[in-house]
């Protein structure tokens, strides 16, 4: 394939992902410039790893390599990768793409239910937003995260519970 035909499929499969990949790696940092920083980043090596991409499901394909720069850029800048809980200064993200559960949307303020998001441990929000806002399968969670099947069910069954409790009694912090 010559690299106008690659431009060509690379635009056709993968930029519509563009939003569902800012809004992972705006829920991984929290701050929208290093998303945008961090997806840019992201889609350059979508791009000269494309040569591989075999026309599987492209949303998950592009996610894991997100999610794979943000994390290798998370430990660079706050030596864990799950640290980045507590980095000062960074906003919760205000614009989801659409799609989290219907019923929870509907009962809950949009603000409350971001905050509440935003509360709950890196594995259990990855694999929320990754399945409510982005509408993954459970199986293309699992491989885009590297986890067990049966880990994304604990940690969506979980986070779920874990998101209605602090919906519910938003001033009792849920024990862990």
């Amino acid at each position: 394939m010559n690299h106008r035909e690659k431009v060509h499929r690379f635009e056709a499969s993968i930029s519509p992902h563009l939003g569902a990949a800012y809004n992972l790696a705006l829920w991984m940092t929290r701050s929208p410039a290093d998303a945008e920083d961090l997806v840019q980043d992201a889609f350059l090596r979508a791009f000269a790893a494309f040569d591989t991409f075999r026309g599987e499901e492209a949303k998950p394909w592009l996610l894991t390599i997100v999610r794979n720069t943000t994390l290798t850029w998370l430990k660079r800048s706050a030596g864990s990768p799950m640290a980045f809980d507590e980095l000062p200064g960074h906003e919760i993200p205000r614009e989801p793409s659409p799609g989290p559960e219907a019923q929870l949307l509907a009962s809950c303020d949009r603000d409350q239910v971001r905050n509440a998001l935003a509360q709950l441990p890196a594995d259990f929000r990855e694999a929320l937003v990754l399945r409510e806002f982005e509408g993954l399968s459970y199986r293309e969670i699992a491989t885009l995260s590297d986890v067990p099947l049966g880990t994304v069910m604990s940690r969506l069954s979980r986070g779920r519970e874990w998101l209605k409790r602090l919906l519910t009694r938003p001033t009792e912090a849920p024990a862990r």
